[in-house]
């Protein structure tokens, strides 16, 4: 089941550097949101945010209605919301297929009296998990790489595995930070086919931030442009790439409009 997200008026600085600044937007359920503009622009701080990497300073985020402001990772995982990241995180000496297993959380065998004491319902869970990794990797095409170490993996193929992370837990919302960054054109193919797949068949809501815009074009809509730590635009791709405001700010102009202050303190002063 998808799940929308909410963003009102969030604020996020470093010392004297406002990163995120009164930004707001929303993602609809069921939906494939890009997210675009230039370095600086403040894209992966918020997505750190959304992900409970850290709070943001002021203002809300909701999950499908619920305030989820601050909430670490690790509760956000169990309410639905996943990530990936630009370096693929994985486990590199243990398997593509371990890789996998080791996602879904509360296993019995992670429980050191269950694991002497109830044995056989080890053996049953980890049996359910291993069937449903082995289900992930062909759905992603990696069965043939399902023993090599993860580490040993191309690139395109560990993005490929993290994606098959975020399907082995009850995701809903899944934030993608630069995807196809490093990945061949025949491997993106096969990323692109499986979000795709991933959002028609099984409802997932997707957040992109992606440089490529070949791979927004294909997969996204609507495109958010963010500025200076705030949403610029949103619209078509093929609108954006025609506005003459999106491409000053893509070549370090400053938008237009600036946005209001934050809440709680001055604006810094900028270059």
């Amino acid at each position: 089941m998808s799940a929308s997200i909410e963003v009102r008026n969030v604020c996020k600085s470093f010392g004297g550097l406002r990163a995120v600044d009164n930004c707001s937007l929303t993602l609809r359920a069921g939906s494939i949101t890009g997210l675009i503009g230039p370095n600086g622009a403040g894209k992966t701080t918020l997505f750190n945010m959304l992900a409970g990497a850290f709070a943001p300073d002021s203002g809300a985020i909701l999950l499908d209605g619920e305030d989820v402001t601050g909430l670490p990772a690790d509760r956000l995982f169990h309410k639905g919301l996943a990530r990936t990241f630009q370096i693929a995180h994985e486990f590199s000496r243990m398997t593509a297929l371990e890789n996998l297993m080791v996602v879904p959380p509360a296993q019995a065998g992670e429980n050191l009296f269950s694991a002497w004491l109830r044995p056989a319902r080890v053996r049953e869970q980890e049996s359910k998990v291993r069937a449903r990794a082995m289900e992930v990797l062909d759905f992603l095409r990696l069965s043939h790489v399902m023993n090599e170490p993860a580490g040993n993996l191309s690139g395109g193929q560990k993005k490929l595995l993290e994606l098959g992370r975020t399907m082995m837990t009850e995701a809903r919302v899944v934030l993608l930070d630069e995807i196809a960054a490093g990945v061949n054109r025949t491997l993106l193919k096969d990323l692109t086919a499986a979000i795709r797949r991933l959002n028609e068949e099984r409802g997932y809501t997707f957040f992109v931030i992606e440089h490529d815009m070949d791979f927004i074009a294909e997969l996204c809509d609507p495109v958010i442009v963010m500025a200076r730590g705030a949403v610029m635009r949103e619209g078509h791709i093929d609108d954006l790439r025609n506005d003459p405001e999106v491409i000053e700010a893509y070549f370090g102009g400053a938008p237009r409009h600036a946005p209001a202050p934050c809440p709680g303190g001055a604006r810094e002063a900028r270059p």
